[in-house]
């Protein structure tokens, strides 16, 4: 009996030593925040962010990192298995607040990885990949057509829990919103149920500029203006619990700024410099400062890995130079004269917006802070993407990726430990919205296609020559000239690397280079 009590005793010492060596792991992922909008990307941002440039000071700043697409859903999608989103059902375009589930059954995503590895495994935000609702006449809500808009929800049974969602797809608790603070259901969900039914419909209120929401349904409680900031002190809650217990504990915190509709609490208003915008992105950092201050206070901020980045570029952007597909001009948005009127570029001076192919679509904050493994106050110009999330957690944690989850993906743990300070990632490739893909080698990028492929006019040319772009991002990091005419043999090799990748796997791709 003691020798089993002994025995009992050594495992369980075993056991904690084992946790207590694996990193916590916060992931913040902001919404259409530029590369331009922290202060410690562009020295002269018109908006405050100390907590962004805290974690710049106390870890690793990536200044060419980006997202596999440059809007949300298929983001999201491949932050959290490693895949590609366009190797989906999804081509192009985002999810509504009611398509059904883009993460198929039993696909192996980070939570779930990180639970086999002994984790907790919390999800507190936006999630925007999906989810089963129910109907009134007890169907479930189909997928929405192409062409159809994004719908209101009155056909749904709020009373139904929805299926699908963050707690069938590897997270032990959940609390936030369906999709984007624009799209309806307008109401707070917690594990898989609304936490109250809406009896609330709500009208279009489209502005062209703060404001961009479809007509929905809503519940008493819920105030768009106070989604941000309860999303921050939930996940300072979480925190708390979590830190109770023995395991590691993982947060996926998917926010919902500085994305349309931009809504402000008033104690953050006139934060900035930049306007109502401005003000957001101020927001968006105090929500940060928020979960900062919650590891401080519980004190495991050493050893816990911190991630911060946003999953596409920004839409309040301007740029005055002149490029090729610019339709003859430098482009001119309404929400990007209100940045102008501020000299505030969301993107810097990348060109191109959320949605677009050229860099201001898809270059993106990426901020990684690790004080037990990483030193503090670096810079790094590798090129990363947010695909390899998957494949350096599971690095970091000793487990197996499963199925085809982590076939995009590329482990960056040597660059985080030191070990070395060259590039893990030997190309990427990138998405428009509307399906337009671009490949990166080197300081080459060769578009597939002509135009932005996104929001910015023009989005794309129709039967012209030459058929794509190609633009050098050392010399021409504005991507303003574009040789894709004259480097046929260049384009030839950029264009069988892209087809190749498409047909296999970024990593498959790599092992027989």
């Amino acid at each position: 009996m003691r020798v089993s009590l002994i025995f009992v005793l050594c495992l369980f010492l075993v056991t904690l030593s084992f946790a207590a060596e694996k990193p916590n792991i916060v992931i913040v992922l902001a919404d259409d925040m530029g590369w331009g909008d922290p202060q410690c990307y562009q020295s002269d941002s018109k908006t405050p962010t100390p907590s962004i440039d805290r974690l710049a000071k106390e870890g690793i700043r990536f200044t060419d990192a980006h997202t596999p697409s440059s809007v949300c859903t298929p983001t999201r999608y491949t932050l959290l298995t490693g895949r590609y989103a366009w190797r989906t059902r999804l081509k192009s375009g985002v999810l509504d607040g009611f398509s059904p589930p883009l993460i198929a059954d039993g696909e192996d995503t980070l939570a779930s990885l990180l639970k086999r590895a002994g984790y907790q495994t919390h999800c507190i935000g936006k999630w925007h990949l999906g989810m089963e609702w129910t109907l009134k006449d007890g169907t479930v809500m189909p997928d929405r057509p192409e062409g159809v808009r994004f719908r209101q929800g009155l056909d749904v049974d709020f009373t139904k829990p929805f299926r699908g969602g963050p707690i069938e797809r590897g997270f032990d608790t959940y609390w936030g919103i369906s999709a984007s603070l624009d799209m309806s259901p307008y109401l707070y969900l917690k594990g898989d149920q609304a936490t109250d039914v809406p009896t609330i419909e709500t009208e279009e209120n489209r502005d062209g500029m703060f404001m961009n929401q479809v007509a929905g349904v809503t519940t008493e409680e819920f105030r768009l203006e106070d989604v941000l900031p309860s999303i921050a002190d939930e996940t300072a809650r979480v925190i708390h619990e979590s830190v109770k217990k023995d395991e590691p504990f993982f947060c996926y915190v998917p926010l919902t700024s500085p994305h349309l509709p931009v809504v402000l609490t008033e104690d953050m208003k006139g934060k900035s410099d930049a306007g109502e915008y401005g003000d957001f992105v101020v927001a968006t950092d105090a929500a940060l400062g928020t979960i900062l201050k919650a590891l401080d206070e519980t004190g495991v901020a050493d050893n816990t890995l911190v991630l911060y980045t946003s999953d596409n570029g920004g839409l309040f952007h301007w740029w005055d130079f002149r490029a090729a597909d610019d339709g003859g001009k430098a482009p001119v948005s309404k929400r990007g004269e209100h940045n102008r009127e501020f000299a505030h570029q969301s993107n810097a001076d990348w060109r191109g917006t959320k949605a677009d192919i050229w860099e201001g679509g898809h270059r993106v904050p990426f901020l990684i802070r690790w004080p037990e493994k990483a030193a503090g106050g670096q810079v790094c110009d590798s090129l990363v993407e947010l695909t390899d999330m998957y494949a350096t957690i599971a690095e970091i944690v000793g487990e197996e990726e499963k199925g085809t989850s982590g076939m995009d993906s590329f482990s960056m743990l040597p660059i985080l430990t030191g070990e070395i300070s060259a590039r893990t990632r030997p190309f990427a490739v990138h998405h428009s919205v509307h399906g337009m893909f671009a490949v990166r080698k080197d300081d080459w990028k060769m578009i597939e296609g002509r135009g932005s492929g996104g929001f910015t006019k023009p989005n794309r040319f129709k039967e012209t020559e030459p058929a794509g772009q190609l633009y050098n991002l050392e010399n021409d990091p504005q991507e303003t000239t574009s040789h894709y005419a004259e480097k046929t043999d260049l384009v030839s090799g950029m264009q069988d690397l892209l087809d190749t990748i498409r047909d296999s796997s970024a990593t498959e791709v790599f092992r027989n280079q």
